[in-house]
């Protein structure tokens, strides 16, 4: 070939070259990087101290906040606020002694909370009780999430040293994770969005003066936001009335009054529901006031359905001075003119019902397993009557009971033990063969002739 054929070739291949790469499409830019700094390393632009007067300075790439004597709770908060977002800092705490958290979509001074932050608050907490992770709504309805409700998540914070702590807040879910462990899981309808802030705990006394709080590596994401997978059987705390979420569907969660009707449910001495004495209006269940008559006007609601070992969930609103009860493994065998006989969570004003001081050692009063065990482990959260309460009960497959009160486990027991029956000889229910052990039961809603309501009623059977 000579010299001029060989051009002509190699022309002809670089021409297809040429068009071959052309024609193929161009590979896009790598899309941007979606997490933003909240923090430079070097100044507190972007940030303003709220409420208290502990002290904020920037140290080696740190916000350090140093506690005060004498003042409230003091934050540093983000000028802007965010709506949904993932949210991730790390954080160490100097003694076991301190106290801190992160606010979530949180504000500051309103008519109620005059010249307070308040908010969702993602706990710090180096205490022996090791609530690290747990969600507690700060200056308002105190803890939403409490650890009891996720023992085995108290180990991920580690005092003296960082931890990484994750926050996802997408719609009205919110989740957190301490140094990759999953910890909380709320949903609340409240606080769409706010501001976000850092807090140094109050303290009263000199000596506890000086403690140190460190943040740093603070970053947010706020678009292409996907939630994050939570393990299963993780225990979620809903404040949607009536609502399940997607995870509490797909972990086998079922409503038992569907916040419209009274499908279900049923008297406890007929097969229809009650036609008087119980009210189902704007999403409550409601038993009508009869003057302090138990029984009497619309009588005891129980669950067509039987059940065995389950995780049950209640909110409860009380009037002044009522009385209530949830009750379990109902049997109505037994032959009583008043109230079903039945295990029974108390529902109840402690302060202006004289059932709360009798029956022996305060074991009537409101969460206690009525007439056997006081409800007092740890001390309750207890909100005020005319708000809403959120009861549980826990009976496992190998009878080990527990009670909840507003997320915090406030007895437990095992049923047909030895020291159970010993309770129950004790009790007013000691004439009634084998009270309590019945292998299945209904639950029942009480009728003790006060007006009280319930809403977010929902089981999981347990295996």
């Amino acid at each position: 070939m000579n010299i001029l054929s060989k051009t002509l070739v190699l022309a002809a291949c670089a021409a297809t070259t040429l068009l071959a790469t052309s024609s193929r499409p161009r590979p896009q830019a790598a899309k941007a990087d979606a997490w933003q700094n909240l923090f430079d390393g070097k100044t507190l632009k972007g940030w303003k101290r709220l409420a208290g007067t502990a002290d904020y300075k920037v140290e080696n790439g740190a916000i350090v906040g140093t506690t005060v004597a004498n003042s409230g709770n003091t934050f540093l908060v983000t000028e802007k606020e965010y709506g949904d977002y993932v949210l991730e800092l790390d954080i160490k705490i100097d003694s076991p002694q301190s106290n801190s958290g992160v606010q979530t979509r949180s504000h500051f001074d309103s008519p109620e909370q005059p010249g307070k932050v308040f908010g969702r608050q993602v706990e710090i907490d180096p205490s022996p009780r090791s609530w690290s992770g747990g969600i507690y709504d700060e200056a308002r309805r105190q803890w939403l999430y409490p650890l009891d409700l996720h023992p085995q998540a108290k180990t991920a914070f580690k005092v003296g040293e960082y931890n990484h702590i994750k926050v996802e807040c997408l719609g009205n879910e919110m989740k957190t994770w301490v140094n990759n462990v999953p910890v909380a899981y709320v949903v609340d309808p409240i606080d769409p969005k706010g501001f976000i802030g850092l807090q140094v705990h109050a303290v009263n006394e000199a000596a506890q003066a000086g403690h140190k709080v460190y943040f740093k590596n603070i970053r947010i994401k706020t678009t292409d936001l996907k939630p994050s997978a939570f393990p299963a059987d993780i225990y979620v705390v809903n404040f949607v009335p009536n609502y399940l979420s997607d995870y509490e569907k797909q972990h086998g969660w079922k409503l038992l009054f569907d916040g419209k009707t009274s499908q279900g449910w049923r008297s406890a001495k007929g097969t229809a529901f009650p036609a008087q004495g119980w009210q189902i209006t704007d999403g409550t269940m409601t038993v009508l006031s009869s003057e302090g008559k138990e029984a009497a006007n619309g009588g005891d609601i129980v669950t067509n359905a039987e059940y065995r070992a389950f995780d049950l969930s209640f909110e409860f609103k009380l009037t002044p001075g009522a009385n209530s009860g949830l009750k379990y493994f109902v049997t109505l065998a037994e032959k009583t003119d008043m109230s079903a006989i039945g295990l029974e969570y108390q529902v109840l004003d402690d302060a202006l019902h004289p059932d709360a001081k009798l029956g022996r050692d305060g074991n009537r009063t409101l969460a206690s397993l009525y007439d056997l065990i006081k409800a007092d482990k740890p001390p309750r959260f207890v909100h005020p009557i005319g708000e809403w309460n959120v009861g549980r009960v826990v009976v496992y497959p190998n009878n080990h009971v527990e009670h909840y009160l507003n997320g915090t486990k406030v007895l437990e027991y095992e049923r047909g033990s030895p020291a159970f029956r010993e309770l129950v000889a004790q009790s007013k229910y000691h004439i009634w063969p084998n009270f309590g052990e019945a292998p299945t039961g209904h639950l029942l809603l009480q009728d003790h002739g006060n007006k009280v309501s319930f809403r977010s009623i929902k089981l999981k059977e347990l295996k």
